[in-house]
């Protein structure tokens, strides 16, 4: 057979169709009974393919793996004009397959009607028409004399020229992303940083009085960290706090950098101090910081991780505008959207090829980057399953 894609995700997805448009025979291997179910999760809420914002910006916001990588890195995937690949090019792409879109007034892009299923049932017919064979439950089990895969049918093995690993990372295991290739990668000889969670809550141990506050949006604060600032909403839940406005800033916070909330990031310390300079009278001290705050939950905050609390006017709005963001460490890879960790940058080539398996390319969230959401994830994916797609269909072309 001429190409493998393993895993049905946007990388791989992405890998079969630039093989299939170079005119080779693409198959791809998917473990769960159907295609994309992350991608369609993650769609529920809204699918946010990508950010309209000027492409250097826009590449900024992925990062490697602690252990650092040789040039290229990601950023390469939608600068570097061979690869080019980032926010315009996904527009046209979904467009390409009759899907509207939007900006909305944060520059994410999202189908007119919101949902991931129509743009993936478009994709799939065009994969299908284009003679793109998908076999579900299909898992990838070893590489013994070929790709060894579990199938309703019994064990198989294929041996394809070339190959497109696009696995997924390790987080929402659920939906078919378990990190379970990394065993075999690393008996292969291949480098796999451990998994990490990204863009992911953190737990917090609440004192009864927060309970009332499960579920509330946390809207109109921006949190620092490590010189980040994020002013997205973001949620008290019972384990913690979770949301975009957490997971902007999470990999700073995730690796010790301090965080604090700031209520009233539109107001300066002066004219914040002289709210809280109003006379409190006979008002329990909730009463009295709602009146200045406006929000319940903000004051719940500031009463739950401002303690001791100030005796002054001036020290209130300094504990407003810095609240220590009191957590103890990050949620689990069940809880997180995303990972950090896989395949090591020294193990693969510019072309994504792995180094210990010539012939073999990885996609997507099975390499060591991670980036926020807001649309950088999907393009990720998208833009290093077209990488290795290329590459891939070069070397079926050179045979």
């Amino acid at each position: 057979m001429g190409a493998l894609v393993i895993g049905a995700g946007p990388a791989g997805l992405m890998a079969a169709e630039v093989l299939s448009a170079a005119g080779h025979r693409v198959v791809v291997a998917e473990a769960m009974p159907t295609p994309a179910r992350k991608f369609l999760m993650a769609g529920k809420s809204g699918l946010n393919l990508t950010k309209d914002e000027p492409l250097p910006a826009f590449a900024r916001r992925f990062a490697v793996g602690s252990g650092g990588c040789p040039p290229p890195h990601p950023q390469g995937y939608f600068t570097k004009e061979e690869h080019a690949f980032g926010p315009q090019a996904v527009r046209a792409w979904a467009r390409g397959l009759g899907v509207d879109l939007f900006t909305g007034s944060t520059g994410r892009v999202f189908p007119v009607g919101m949902k991931a299923s129509p743009l993936l049932r478009a994709w799939l017919a065009r994969l299908r028409g284009a003679g793109v064979e998908l076999r579900t439950r299909w898992r990838w089990v070893g590489l013994e004399g070929g790709f060894c895969f579990d199938t309703p049918e019994g064990q198989r093995v294929l041996t394809p020229q070339v190959a497109v690993l696009a696995l997924g990372g390790a987080s929402w295991p659920r939906l078919g992303s378990d990190a379970g290739w990394v065993p075999m990668l690393r008996s292969a000889g291949v480098g796999v940083a451990q998994f990490r969670p990204a863009n992911m809550g953190f737990r917090v141990d609440w004192s009864p009085q927060m309970a009332r506050h499960f579920g509330c949006a946390v809207k109109g604060t921006a949190i620092r960290a490590d010189g980040q600032v994020s002013r997205g909403e973001w949620v008290i839940s019972r384990q913690g706090i979770e949301g975009g406005g957490i997971y902007e800033v999470a990999a700073a916070i995730r690796d010790g950098a301090r965080a604090c909330v700031d209520l009233a990031p539109d107001l300066d310390d002066t004219v914040l101090a002289a709210r809280f300079g109003r006379p409190k009278d006979k008002l329990s001290v909730g009463k009295w910081l709602r009146r200045i705050l406006g929000d319940p939950v903000k004051v719940a905050l500031l009463l739950e991780w401002g303690r001791p609390w100030p005796d002054d006017a001036r020290a209130w709005a300094a504990r407003a505008k810095a609240l220590p963001l009191n957590h103890h460490g990050p949620m689990g890879l069940d809880r997180a959207i995303s990972s950090a960790g896989g395949i090591d940058w020294s193990a693969v080539t510019d072309e994504l090829e792995l180094r210990a398996l010539p012939g073999v390319f990885a996609a997507g969230e099975m390499l060591d980057w991670e980036a926020p959401t807001g649309g950088y994830l999907l393009t990720g994916c998208l833009a290093t399953g077209r990488i290795a797609g290329q590459a891939a269909a070069r070397r079926l072309d050179a045979a």
